[in-house]
C-alpha cells in the first residue's frame, strides 16, 4: 500500500480486521500510519424534524442497512429502494461524496468464544 505521504508499506494482517477512520497501523519500525476513510458516493438523508429523522432511522435499522448517523443527517450507500422509502416517509435525499463511517452496531467486537 502507499500512504498519502508516499510511504510504501505491506499490510499483512494475521487475521481479518475491521479498520476504522482514525485507527493507526503500527509498522515494524515503530512508525504509525493513520487509517483514513476515503470519499465514497453516498446518499444523505435529512428530515424536517428530529422525530421524522428518528423514524426514518428506525426503518433503515429494520432493514439492517449500514448507516452513519449524525446530528442532522443519516448517510447510506446509494440504493434506489431506500431513497424511495425515505421519500415516502417524508424525508429528503441527495447524493454526496464523503467518507463513510457507519455505526458498528451494539455487538461489534463481541466474542462468542
Amino acid at each position: 500500500m502507499t500512504a498519502d505521504g508516499g510511504l510504501d508499506f505491506l499490510l499483512d494482517l494475521p487475521r481479518p480486521a475491521n479498520l476504522s477512520d482514525g485507527d493507526a497501523l503500527a509498522l515494524e519500525d515503530g512508525r504509525l500510519v493513520e487509517v483514513r476513510a476515503a470519499d465514497e458516493e453516498l446518499i444523505e438523508i435529512t428530515a424536517g424534524t428530529p422525530l421524522r429523522l428518528a423514524k426514518i432511522a428506525w426503518h433503515l435499522g429494520n432493514r439492517h442497512t449500514p448507516a452513519e448517523v449524525t446530528e442532522d443527517a443519516i448517510y447510506v450507500v446509494p440504493d434506489h429502494v431506500l431513497v424511495e422509502m425515505v421519500r415516502g416517509l417524508g424525508g429528503s435525499t441527495k447524493p454526496v461524496k464523503r467518507p463513510f463511517r457507519p455505526e458498528q452496531g451494539a455487538y461489534h467486537g463481541h466474542d462468542h468464544g
